[in-house]
């Protein structure tokens, strides 16, 4: 896949960044040199390779999976100008 300057200009325009004429070429270029190794990577056959999560060999350190309310509910709700019974009061909007 290559990238044209055509296409440098919309993705700008999409994501509201200004670039000039040389600005788009030089980013056309850029991106091509980094779509050119993608592929190189792509050619390799990694068919017997494990997947890995780091270079060297380590366990995912795991917790128990328990439900709990924080014990942060004091905190959460003592900013609110009305509460009750832990729960935030807010004017009737709908009628």
């Amino acid at each position: 896949m290559t990238v044209d300057l055509d296409m440098v200009k919309r993705v700008a325009h999409l994501a509201r960044i200004a670039i000039n004429e040389a600005e788009a070429s030089a980013m056309a270029d850029k991106i091509n040199s980094t779509l050119g190794f993608v592929e190189q990577l792509n050619e390799i056959d990694v068919s017997g390779v494990e997947p890995m999560t780091s270079v060297l060999p380590m366990t995912m350190r795991k917790r128990e999976d328990v439900v709990s309310d924080g014990d942060k509910i004091a905190d959460i709700v003592g900013n609110a100008p009305a509460t009750e019974e832990n729960f935030f009061l807010v004017p009737k909007v709908v009628e």
